[in-house]
Formats: structure tokens, sequence, C-alpha cells
């Protein structure tokens, strides 16, 4: 069953009752959203303790690169948890995947946090770290995308683009709720207190958080484009088969639009934090705190970005966020080197800002860019493939980069080379943002 976007942009809450769903399926999805990355972002941050209790016979430098292996791993099950959670969400529903996915990343996190260190067990600490790390990977495939067409299914076209912006910025939000816990811990606890137990305190938060997550996403109603679909016995029994028969152009944009996502993201959580304390050799309170206001700014700006690509398109906008994205990548690392506090919040201040604008129209995109029955497959293999390859391996990459070249701003020069590759595959790009979510047909009618 086909509802043409002239049909669809009459669909909107025009009643108490019809906007209170909607509501309620946004509250659900970002409340879900920040305790799945909340989850996953608290490794990053724990990185250099992990190094020192799970690698002990490393140098300092060495094991830092392990545990960013570690931290890649983690990407390694993402595309595997693609295929699985996509079929799975495209055939039974977008609700039960999500709540699936929070329920397995509130146990492997918890998990971590009871895991024995090195002394403990030996070698099998850093091999149960890998396997939690692979689950929170499998977990962490299907939060996204899942989230994404969810609220974009609820929502009226002429504000799909705000709504799954608003919900889709909360990925930004745990990263500083992580970084001002460790900063509180760090500076509340002795360094001994913090190296036995103290670190163990964010992860231990997953089994609560996931709990109330759970809750609150089995109380909402199931998507309206699903629910269609099923009740007209249309929903795809092999999507996989279908989304790589047909949409592989589509796939291809949507990797492309990850890729840069994926790259400044993991680059900002995962690695600035790092690298401004070991690399640069800023205090560790001072490199929390600007990489907090990064963040805070990146929260901010992605629904203000998703609402003008509302207006004036998607790809529009992703080409603008783009451009910026790549122009202040240099300078954002120059400006870090300077190793201030003020220095720092500037530099990073201005990734955030990147990542924001760029954030606000890809959200939307990843999901509109394919047709309802192949959605949650099609969207997911492609954005988890790209998170693998480019936001898994950021910190690892970097860090290598760095050791190789002897330039501290080599990284820099890594996402401007990424970003131009995805700026020319989105001049491609088909025009979404006046797509109905619950078209059925193979590919876009709608073009630049």
């Amino acid at each position: 069953m086909t509802t043409s976007t002239t049909e669809y942009r009459t669909q909107t809450p025009v009643d108490a009752g019809e906007a209170r769903r909607v509501r309620k399926v946004m509250t659900a999805s970002a409340i879900g959203h920040f305790v799945e990355w909340f989850d996953f972002a608290v490794y990053a941050y724990a990185a250099p303790v992990i190094a020192m209790l799970f690698f002990p016979d490393s140098d300092p430098a060495a094991a830092l690169l392990a545990v960013f292996a570690i931290y890649a791993v983690g990407f390694v099950a993402r595309p595997i948890g693609a295929f699985l959670l996509g079929n799975l969400g495209d055939r039974f529903g977008r609700k039960r995947v999500l709540a699936s996915v929070i329920l397995v990343m509130g146990v492997s996190t918890t998990c971590i946090g009871l895991l024995p260190t090195y002394a403990a067990i030996g070698v099998f600490a850093p091999m149960l770290l890998i396997v939690l790390r692979m689950l929170q990977g499998l977990s962490a495939a299907g939060e996204t995308i899942g989230s994404n067409s969810f609220v974009a299914e609820h929502s009226p076209i002429a504000r799909r683009g705000f709504n799954v912006g608003l919900v889709y910025t909360w990925s930004n939000l745990p990263p500083v709720i992580a970084a001002l816990l460790v900063l509180a811990l760090t500076n509340l606890l002795t360094a001994d207190a913090y190296e036995t137990w103290g670190w163990r305190v964010p992860f231990l938060l997953g089994a609560p958080l996931a709990v109330v997550g759970l809750y609150i996403r089995s109380r909402v109603d199931e998507s309206p484009a699903f629910l269609e679909m099923r009740e007209s016995r249309q929903v795809e029994s092999a999507p996989i088969r279908a989304v790589f028969r047909e949409q592989w152009r589509n796939m291809l944009v949507c990797f492309s639009i990850a890729a840069v996502a994926s790259l400044g993201y993991y680059s900002l959580t995962g690695y600035f934090y790092s690298y401004m304390t070991v690399t640069i050799g800023l205090d560790s309170s001072a490199a929390l705190i600007s990489n907090s206001v990064a963040l805070l700014i990146t929260f901010v700006t992605v629904p203000i970005s998703a609402w003008v690509s509302d207006r004036i398109g998607r790809r529009r906008m992703l080409l603008i966020a783009g451009l910026f994205g790549a122009a202040v990548a240099v300078p954002a690392y120059l400006i870090v080197g300077v190793a201030t506090l003020g220095a720092a919040i500037v530099s990073q201040g201005l990734l955030g800002l990147a990542l924001g604008l760029f954030f606000g129209p890809a959200g939307p995109a990843f999901v509109e860019l394919f047709p309802a029955r192949v959605r949650y497959t099609g969207a997911s293999i492609s954005y988890n493939l790209a998170f693998t390859i480019f936001g898994g391996t950021a910190p690892l990459v970097a860090t290598w980069l760095i050791g190789l070249t002897g330039s501290t701003i080599a990284p820099a020069w890594y996402v401007v080379a990424v970003s131009v590759f995805a700026l020319v595959v989105m001049l491609g790009m088909p025009e979404t943002n006046r797509r109905s979510m619950r078209d059925l047909a193979a590919s876009p009618t709608e073009r630049r």
C-alpha cells in the first residue's frame, strides 16, 4: 500500500490525542537512545584506566593502542547486528527490536563493570572484555536506525526532520554525562580508589538505566508504516536480498553520509579526550570539560539543522554541513595544540558545531532513502558498515597516523579526505524530505 506525499502531508497531529501519541513515541525513543549510547560511551572515557588494569605489562602508548583496538572490536559486531536486527525489524516490527537492543546493551555494559582485571584472572580479562564489547556492538547496530525509523514513521511529514533530529541528538548527550561523571569521580576519589572501583561506577549504571528504557519502550505503539504493511500482507519476506537487488545506490549514499557522521562523532567522543591528555598533554579535567562543551554544542545544533532541512532539503543541508566540516578540521587540530582549556573549547566547539550541522539532516536522510518494506535493513547495513569502517577505527587510525607521520594534525587530514569522498557521492543523492514514510516503492521518485 503506497501513500502519496500529498496524502501523507495532511496526516498531521491535529488533535490532542494524536499529538500526545507522537510526543510519547519521541520521548520513549529519546530516553532509549540516551540509555543505549550512555552505555556505549563510557568505555572511551575509561580507556586510560582500562589500559592500565587490563594490559599492565605494556608501555602506556601500547596499552592505550590495545584498548582502542578493543574499542574497534565493539564495531566488528555491528555489521552482523545490522543484518540480523535490520532483517528482524522489517519482518517483525520496529518496536520489538528496539526493546531487545536496550536489554542486550544494559546487560553487557553492567558485566564490564563487574569484570575482573588482569591481576585477578590474567589473559581472560581482556578476552572477556572483547566478548562484552562485541555484545555492545551487536546491540548498538539496531539502535540509531531503529529509533530514527520509529520516530519518522510516526511523524507528520512537515515536521519529520525536526522530530527525528530532536531524538537523534540524544546520542550526543550521553558522552557529556559520561564525561562529567568521570570528571566527578576522578576529582572526588583518590587515584587508588578510582583505579580500584571508581571506574566501574559508570558501567554499573547500565543496569538501572536499561530497565527504565525497556519499560518505556514497551509502552508505545508499533510504527504505523509497519502496521499497514502487516495488515495489507506486504511485509517483505526477504529484505536483505531485496535491498541489495533494488537499493544499492541508496545504500552507497547512506554509507557515505554515515562515514562522515561516524568519523566525526567517534573522533570527538572516542578519541579526542585521549588525544588531548596523552598526545597534547592537556590536563584531564580541562579535556573532559572542553569535550563536554563541544558535545553540548552538537546537542543544541542538531534539531536546529534538522528543522532547516525540513525547509531547504536534506541534500542541500548535508552538502553545506559537509563542506563546513572539511574546512574546520585542520584549524581545529592546530588550535587544540596550544594545550589550554580555552583553545580546547574553541577547537572542539568548531568540531561539535560541524557535527551538529551534519547530524541534523543525516538522521532523517538515513531512513528516508529507503522504502518502508526494506527501510530498517537497508539503512542499518549501510549505516553500520560505515560506522565499523570509519567510526570504530577512528581512535586506532588517528593514533597510527600520528605515529606514522609524526604530525599531530594527521588525523585532521584523514577527516578532510573522508569528507571530500562523501561530498562527491552526496552530489548525486535524491532529495528525500518530501517522501512518504509509508511508501513501498522500490526507489525514491523525487530527485533534485
